[in-house]
C-alpha cells in the first residue's frame, strides 16, 4: 500500500507537467493509478470474484505508425498489484502480484479519446492457495482493451481486462480461474523530450 500511495502523490505532483501533456507520445512516459474486478466466467473454477488495485509507469517507444485505423504507438509498461483479492467460496485469498511485461498500443487518435488494447503477464502471491487446495503462487496471463478520456490535467480511462490465474503446471492439479472484468484509471501521460508540441 505504501508503494500505490506513493505512486498517487508522484501522479499528483506532477500535475503541472500535465498541462503539457494531451496524449501519447514518442519518448514520453505513462503514469496511473487504477482499480478494477470481475467475476469467474466460462472454463477454470466457478463462483470466484477477482478485485484488484495497482500502479502503472509505461515508456512511450514509438511514433505513430502503420495504415488506417489500426495506425498507432506501441508501449512498454509495468503494472505493481499491491491489493489483490480473490473471493472464493471456501474463503478469499489476499495477495501482490507484478506484470513486468505490458504490451500496449495506443491507437493515434485526433480527439479527446483514445483508444487502446494490450496484453500482459505478470506473477501473484497470495495467503491462501488459489483455487482453494491448489497453489500460493499463480501466473497472470491477461488481454484488455479500453479508452482514454484525455483532459488538460489528468486523463481518466475505462476497459474491459480477460484475466487468467493459474500456477502453469506447477502443481499436477491445475484448473485455474478465467475472469472478466471492469477496471477503471486515472492518470496522465508526459511529453516526450523529441516530440513536437501539438496544439
Amino acid at each position: 500500500m505504501k508503494f500505490l500511495a506513493a505512486c498517487i502523490l508522484t501522479v499528483l505532483l506532477m500535475a503541472p507537467a500535465a498541462f503539457a501533456q494531451a496524449r501519447p507520445e514518442d519518448g514520453g512516459h505513462e503514469f496511473q493509478v487504477w482499480t478494477g474486478g470481475g467475476y469467474s466466467s466460462w472454463g477454470g473454477v466457478s463462483h470466484t470474484g477477482v478485485w484488484t488495485t495497482g500502479a502503472r509507469l509505461g515508456w512511450i517507444l514509438t511514433k505513430p505508425h502503420g495504415p488506417g485505423m489500426p495506425r498507432g504507438s506501441f508501449e512498454f509498461a509495468v503494472d505493481v498489484v499491491p491489493a489483490f483479492v480473490v473471493f472464493q467460496p471456501k474463503n478469499i485469498a489476499y495477495g501482490v502480484s507484478v506484470d513486468p511485461v505490458v504490451l500496449k498500443w495506443d491507437f493515434e487518435s485526433d480527439h479527446r479519446i483514445v483508444p487502446y488494447a494490450e496484453i500482459a503477464g505478470g506473477v501473484l502471491f497470495t495467503n491462501q492457495t488459489i483455487p482453494s487446495g491448489i497453489s500460493r503462487v499463480n501466473f497472470t496471463p491477461q488481454a484488455a482493451v479500453g479508452i482514454h478520456f484525455l483532459g488538460r490535467k489528468f486523463n481518466w480511462n475505462v476497459e474491459v481486462r480477460y484475466l487468467h490465474i493459474s500456477d502453469a503446471g506447477l502443481t499436477t492439479l491445475n484448473p485455474g480461474i478465467n475472469t472478466i472484468e471492469a477496471r477503471i484509471g486515472v492518470g496522465l501521460f508526459t511529453r516526450g523530450h523529441h516530440t513536437e508540441h501539438r496544439p
